[in-house]
Order: structure tokens, then C-alpha cells, then sequence
């Protein structure tokens, strides 16, 4: 389907991203437009693939994860991605994962509890993984910006 985007579709999407929870009634009224529209539009928007879902954001650290890690992934051989990606989703601590370009084949985010729980998941989950040469991790101390794109 071909989409034809205005400035009220990016308005919508503007204040969706900033609060995913905001009632349409309350978004038409910051874009001065009905809620009918509002909704139409988003339908519109979903059924062109624009707009996916709707997730929930969760600060773990509050639930006791206070390590998050990224890992740069070497492959053994490049066409094995397909396999070490099916092997990492069984991994519940990787929470995203992308095939890069440059030295590794895949980038992930790993969330832990502790510098402990780290190692376990590194030495008896990541590392037995078929096809995975080896990794190279980097713990965050801080983000500073998480942001959605502002279109």
C-alpha cells in the first residue's frame, strides 16, 4: 500500500513516540483534528507497515538488572548467521541483536543482574554456541541517549 504522509501524520507519530499510551482523544486535540481521524490515519499507517506495535518501556534496573552489555560476535563463517541467530533467540538475557557490517557479524545487548550473571551467560550460553568464533564484550555505564527518531 502506498502511504502518502503530511504534517498531521508526522504530528501523530511525534507525540505516539514521546507516549505510546496517549489516548487519540487527546492526541486530536494537539493536532487540532478529530478523533475519527486520528484513528484512521493510524489504521492507515499500520496497514502500510509504517507503524508495528507498541512496546513497553522498562527501566530494569528497578527489577534488579544492572548490567547492560553489548557483545561484538565473530562468525566462524559469515553463512552461519541465519543458525547463531536462531541459537541466540533461545537466549532470554539478549534483547537485541543486529548483522552488522566491519569486524563482527553480529552486535548484541545483553541485560544481566550482575557482573556474575554476565559471566554465566557469556561462558555457558553465548560462547557454546555453533558457529560463534569468538565475542568481544563492552559493558555500558551510562546511556545518554535514547531517543526515538524525531521524522
Amino acid at each position: 500500500m502506498n502511504y502518502e504522509f503530511d504534517k498531521t501524520d508526522f504530528k501523530i507519530l511525534a507525540i505516539l513516540q514521546e507516549d505510546a499510551s496517549i489516548p487519540y482523544t487527546e492526541i486530536a486535540k494537539q493536532v487540532y483534528v478529530s478523533p475519527g481521524t486520528v484513528h484512521v490515519r493510524m489504521k492507515k499507517m499500520e496497514t502500510a507497515g509504517v507503524v508495528t506495535g507498541t512496546r513497553l518501556q522498562i527501566d530494569y534496573t528497578k527489577l534488579g538488572y544492572d548490567i547492560i552489555a553489548f557483545l561484538g560476535i565473530f562468525l566462524e563463517r559469515s553463512d552461519l548467521y541465519n543458525s547463531v541467530i536462531d541459537q541466540l533467540k533461545a537466549i532470554p538475557e539478549i534483547v537485541s541483536a543486529h548483522y552488522t557490517t566491519g569486524d563482527y557479524g553480529i552486535f548484541a545487548q545483553i541485560v544481566c543482574r550482575d557482573t556474575k550473571h554476565l559471566h554465566n551467560v557469556l561462558s555457558d550460553k553465548i560462547q557454546k554456541v555453533t558457529g560463534i568464533q569468538r565475542t568481544e564484550t563492552f559493558i555500558s555505564l551510562q546511556e545518554s541517549i535514547n531517543r526515538p527518531l524525531n521524522v
